[in-house]
């Protein structure tokens, strides 16, 4: 099995989008760099950014998200954002009508389940867990092996918590990545077990 990966942009205060959830700023190390990060050429960032986040997302063979994130990006058209391979999205509802039951997507109604169809479909390749409350059941459920982050210094007050509802204590190794990009700094943690 691949390694369980929690991971989001985050601002410094801990949030992954306002309260209408919009990641205003957060963003903004995706396009201020000069190196294009996939095909589209609309992603740039710095050549630190591009060696960390290039090859991790090479590594990905599924992403977990849940309903809210589907909804918010319109399923992504049916197509896994960044060349991923398969999305598992957790909801308690059927895909939308009219989705095209071809598309790499798999609905499932837990976190449980969601994690043995993404090991399933990912293989030895990483799962990705999309962070917010989806992510924090994961890490609560003793799900995730690393916690990865790029933190922008952007203080957002409120919103959306990139740990979600998550209130119990969980303990993380040190950092084992610390890498500084334009506007971001690239954090990886090993969760303790």
């Amino acid at each position: 099995m691949g390694k369980v990966v929690m991971y989001s942009t985050v601002s410094v205060d801990g949030f992954i989008a306002d309260e209408n959830d919009q990641p205003g700023p957060l963003f903004d190390w995706l396009i201020n760099g000069d190196v294009p990060l996939d095909e589209s050429g609309v992603v740039k960032v710095s050549q630190p950014s591009y060696d960390h986040t290039r090859t991790y997302w090479d590594r990905i063979g599924v992403t977990i998200a849940g309903r809210r994130v589907f909804d918010l990006t319109d399923g992504w058209d049916g197509k896994p954002p960044g060349g991923i391979d398969h999305v598992v999205v957790v909801t308690h509802r059927p895909a939308p009508e009219g989705w095209d039951p071809g598309a790499p997507f798999h609905f499932v109604s837990g976190v449980e389940e969601a994690m043995a169809k993404a090991q399933e479909l990912a293989g030895d390749r990483v799962v990705e867990v999309a962070a917010g409350d989806v992510g924090g059941q994961m890490l609560a459920a003793g799900l995730v092996d690393e916690v990865r982050m790029d933190v922008a210094p952007v203080v957002l007050g409120s919103g959306k918590r990139y740990f979600g509802s998550v209130h119990a204590q969980h303990l993380l190794e040190d950092p084992d990545v610390m890498i500084q990009g334009n506007r971001v700094l690239h954090l990886s943690y090993q969760v303790r077990r």
